[in-house]
C-alpha cells in the first residue's frame, strides 16, 4: 500500500513536469505565431490549452483522493498541497500563452506587433519559455538554489517589460491606440506568465525546506552596508 501511495506521489510529480513543459511550448509557439501573423499555428496554441486543464484537473482529483485516502502529514502533506498550488499557476501560464495566440488571431491578418517591437518582444517570449523550462527543472530535481534563481532571472523581464512600456509613452509612437492597447496587453501577458513559472520554483523551495523563498532569501543575503565587512 505504502509503494502505491509513493507512486502516486511521483505521478503528481511528473503531472506537474508536464504541465510545465506543454506552457513552455505553448508560449513559444504562441510568440512565433503572434510576430509571423501565422493563423494555424495560434489556433493550435487555442486547442491545445485543453490538454493543460485536463492535467490539472486530474491532478487536482488525485491529489484530493490521496488526502481523503492516506490524510498525508509532514512533507507528504506539503508535496500534495504545494502540488495543488503548483498545478494552478501552470494552469495559468497556459492561459495567458493561450491569450497571446488569441490576439493573434483577433488581429490577424494584420500584426499585432509593430515591427520596431518584434525583437522585444521575440525576447520576452524567449525569456517566458527559458523560465518556464527552468520551472520544470526544478520541480523534476528539487535544487533549491536553481529554484532560488528564477527570481533573479525574472528581473530581465521585468526589465524587458519596462522597456516595452517605455516605447509606449514615448512622444514618437506612432502606431495608435489600438495597437498600443495591444502591445500593453502582451507586455502584461509575459510579464504574469514568467511570474507564474517563479511561483512554481519559490513552492518547490517551500516543498523542501519547509521554508518560503523569500525567508531563505533575507537569511542568505546581507543587511545594507554589510558587504565587504
Amino acid at each position: 500500500m505504502r509503494d502505491a501511495y509513493h507512486e502516486e506521489l511521483d505521478s503528481i510529480g511528473d503531472g506537474l513536469v508536464e504541465m510545465a513543459r506543454l506552457a513552455g511550448s505553448a508560449i513559444g509557439r504562441a510568440t512565433t505565431a503572434m510576430l509571423d501573423a501565422d493563423l494555424k499555428l495560434a489556433e493550435s496554441v487555442i486547442e491545445a490549452d485543453q490538454k493543460v486543464d485536463e492535467l490539472q484537473h486530474d491532478l487536482e482529483a488525485r491529489a484530493i483522493a490521496l488526502l481523503a485516502r492516506q490524510q498525508p502529514v509532514a512533507t507528504d502533506l506539503r508535496i500534495v498541497v504545494t502540488s495543488l498550488r503548483m498545478s494552478a499557476d501552470l494552469e495559468r501560464s497556459g492561459d495567458l500563452a493561450q491569450h497571446v495566440a488569441k490576439l493573434t488571431r483577433l488581429r490577424f491578418p494584420q500584426r499585432a506587433v509593430p515591427q520596431d517591437l518584434h525583437a522585444t518582444i521575440l525576447e520576452m517570449g524567449q525569456l517566458a519559455q527559458r523560465l518556464m523550462a527552468k520551472a520544470a527543472e526544478v520541480i523534476v530535481t528539487k535544487d533549491v538554489d536553481l529554484a532560488l534563481q528564477l527570481e533573479q532571472d525574472d528581473d530581465e523581464m521585468d526589465l524587458l517589460h519596462r522597456t516595452l512600456f517605455q516605447h509606449l509613452i514615448d512622444d514618437r509612437w506612432k502606431h495608435g491606440i489600438e495597437t498600443a492597447v495591444d502591445v500593453t496587453l502582451l507586455g502584461r501577458y509575459y510579464e504574469r506568465y514568467a511570474d507564474h513559472a517563479v511561483a512554481v520554483a519559490k513552492r518547490v523551495v517551500y516543498l523542501v525546506t519547509g521554508e518560503h523563498a523569500d525567508e531563505i532569501q533575507s537569511d542568505i543575503q546581507p543587511p545594507t552596508g554589510v558587504e565587504g565587512a
